[in-house]
């Protein structure tokens, strides 16, 4: 009985969950599931899935239709639901509102972003321009592009073999 008993489960399992535009695994728990979208960390998912009054544990696929429509409900509408501080894209450069972005969306306006501070010459443009740590990383122990760092051993030996041999 017990190998009937996850067919029975997996006919009301759908495998893949579609939110915005991206795919999530219906296989995986609620909260995991919600990580995989571009913007939805792991204490967004957790806030979603409370909201909606969802077992953050339960499996994504195995939800009812008005559950799941829920959790879209709420992800689309993330900005107005938490607080300003929770949001990942605040005090935009044009309007001046707050808002949370997912998806593709999120990487669109970041590289907006980078590429109006590139063209405005700012600090943070300039570092961008040339390649360089942005946030105030150290640059003089890490962070190098060229070549190697430090001495190269096998010269080394080569060199000395070479004079053992004159």
């Amino acid at each position: 009985m017990s190998a009937e008993e996850p067919a029975d489960e997996d006919d009301d399992l759908r495998y893949f969950v579609r939110i915005g535009q991206t795919d999530l695994d219906g296989t995986k728990s609620v909260e995991r599931s919600l990580t995989e979208m571009n913007g939805i960390g792991r204490r967004a998912a957790r806030l979603i899935a409370e909201r909606a009054g969802v077992d953050r544990r339960k499996t994504l696929g195995a939800l009812d239709d008005d559950d799941i429509d829920e959790i879209v409900a709420l992800v689309e509408g993330f900005a107005e639901e938490v607080p300003e501080w929770l949001t990942n894209h605040q005090n935009d450069f044009f309007g001046g509102e707050t808002t949370h972005e997912i998806g593709n969306d999120l990487e669109l306006t970041r590289r907006q972003d980078i590429n109006r501070m590139k063209m405005i010459d700012s600090y943070k443009g300039v570092r961008h321009k040339r390649g360089q740590k942005v946030r105030g990383q150290r640059t003089k122990s890490t962070g190098r592009t060229e070549g190697t760092i430090g001495v190269n051993v096998e010269a080394i030996k080569e060199e000395q073999e070479e004079e053992a041999e004159d």
